[in-house]
């Protein structure tokens, strides 16, 4: 199979063309690399001078980006699927996009959505408090408020967003879901055309360390990002860890990274026991999937249906905490008073990661969908 990924969110993309690539098919990976992330592609289409203060700067930026993108499509033709990573697959304004993706649809075969992350459908799913018992929108029938949720509102229910991502999700041959929550998002509007597939992690590029803290310190990961902190719950969590901190100091380090690429992260992240990711998610993220495939105990979202959704019955190796600093602090404290079970979760998160999310098997859904998929 000839198989087109564009866009990038989280290494997803890469990290499945690895898996498809490993299988015998040709892969091209065309995307920016999620930008200051600078995660690995095939083709690069990087946006210049987005955010400059400089309007001139700005607009050159645009038309450079604008030029590139149209020689760029020209070579994307005669794939036998196309994979999208969201609705704004391309850095333009959305409705600027649909053009890119009537090309896409009229040179290529078969065309797929992915939902992967914000999203019109997802946004909404956390609006309306009875979808998710907590969501980055919702907390029971209480909605959360801030910068981001605004923005995300008007943007995905209230602007060119939601009508572009409703015409690519109707017209598109199927919709992958990589987390539960996005699969639970589309479900009523589209299950007809929508799997949930898990998120794929390249686990031969990984020698995973079981954790131990042998000398009773327990070490602690915390990656911010600043604009995002009180959305992702970062500024609770790491609340709740100072104060662990300032109680038990001689059995607690924390490290804490900020904004920074990929291969860094990783490395920095390999020195922890435990990683705090999402707080308010049900399930873990690609980073907090790559940090269980290390040996790492992730501290994020496991809830009951996380694990239902793959099938697993058995391993509990998420550290699940609630939308609440005292959950989270008895949850963290709890690994500081009790440092054996980093061992254990740690062995955990390893054969979480073996059974469910290994780039080749994760590929081999991918496969068997597509060619399934009429």
């Amino acid at each position: 199979m000839k198989i087109l990924l564009l866009g990038e969110y989280s290494n997803v993309h890469w990290t499945l063309a690895e898996g498809l690539r490993a299988l015998g098919h040709e892969v091209c990976v065309v995307s920016d690399g999620d930008r200051w992330k600078g995660y690995p592609r095939d083709i690069s289409i990087v946006r210049r001078w987005r955010t400059s203060a400089n309007p001139f700067k700005r607009s050159l930026g645009a038309v450079l980006y604008l030029l590139r993108l149209l020689w760029v499509m020209r070579r994307l033709k005669g794939y036998d699927v196309v994979q999208l990573i969201n609705p704004v697959f391309i850095d333009l304004k959305p409705q600027r996009i649909m053009p890119f993706y009537r090309y896409l649809r009229r040179h290529n075969g078969k065309l797929f959505l992915g939902a992967f992350g914000i999203d019109k459908y997802w946004v909404k799913a956390g609006l309306d408090c009875t979808t998710f018992r907590y969501s980055d929108f919702n907390i029971g029938s209480e909605l959360r408020h801030n910068t981001d949720n605004d923005i995300m509102i008007r943007d995905w229910l209230h602007g060119p967003k939601g009508e572009l991502n409703d015409r690519i999700a109707t017209d598109c041959d199927a919709i992958v879901a990589g987390l539960y929550e996005y699969y639970a998002s589309y479900n009523p509007y589209y299950a007809d055309k929508l799997t949930f597939i898990p998120f794929p992690i390249n686990t031969d590029n990984i020698t995973p360390i079981v954790r131990t803290a042998t000398d009773g310190v327990v070490k602690f990961f915390v990656g911010v990002q600043r604009e995002r902190s009180a959305y992702k719950g970062t500024d609770i969590m790491l609340s709740a860890l100072r104060r662990v901190e300032a109680a038990h100091p001689d059995h607690c380090q924390v490290t804490v990274v900020e904004s920074v690429p990929f291969q860094q992260y990783i490395q920095l992240l390999n020195q922890a026991h435990v990683q705090l990711d999402q707080l308010y998610s049900y399930t873990p993220s690609m980073n907090a999937l790559q940090a269980m495939a290390q040996g790492m105990v992730v501290v994020s979202g496991g809830e009951p249906e996380s694990y239902a959704i793959i099938g697993e019955q058995e391993l509990r190796p998420i550290v699940n905490v609630q939308p609440d600093e005292d959950d989270v602090h008895s949850q963290l404290l709890n690994l500081v008073q009790y440092p054996d079970l980093i061992e254990q979760l740690s062995r955990q998160s390893i054969e979480y990661i073996r059974r469910h999310h290994a780039h080749v098997s994760v590929a081999q859904q991918y496969l068997e969908y597509y060619k399934n998929t009429k």
